[in-house]
């Protein structure tokens, strides 16, 4: 089975030696896909707080669905943690659009081995 998609790739600059390049795809199947950037702060445990940001990997438009999402902590108190999982469903807002909730517990990490709890709400 063929499913058509399209999008743009670029080159990022060649200033990581690890070299890579970014793929959005902008279609799947004829229907715009879109993202959500996500942020917040974990809660706070073995006596610190980790930030994070990022961006959700791309979904369908104009049905229901959920997005994958990938990204790692603030370092802090000399570590840093994974977070990774997948949104809960579209909850649509009055007037047009919609966000996406999501929660879950940050990678064991830290020279006291020990996770975080985090959630929040996706932006429009």
């Amino acid at each position: 089975m063929e499913i058509p998609v399209s999008g743009l790739m670029y080159h990022s600059d060649d200033s990581d030696p690890m070299h890579s390049h970014h793929l959005y795809i902008t279609s799947w199947d004829g229907r715009p896909v879109h993202v959500h950037e996500f942020k917040g702060v974990t809660s706070y445990d073995v006596g610190h707080e980790h930030r994070y940001a990022g961006t959700t990997e791309p979904a369908p438009s104009g049905v229901q669905h959920t997005h994958k999402y990938f990204t790692f902590t603030s370092f802090n108190d000399g570590h840093k943690h994974q977070i990774r999982g997948v949104t809960g469903p579209a909850i649509p807002l009055p007037g047009g659009g919609h966000y996406h909730k999501f929660n879950g517990v940050t990678t064991v990490d830290g020279a006291t081995p020990h996770r975080h709890k985090y959630s929040g709400k996706t932006s429009r």
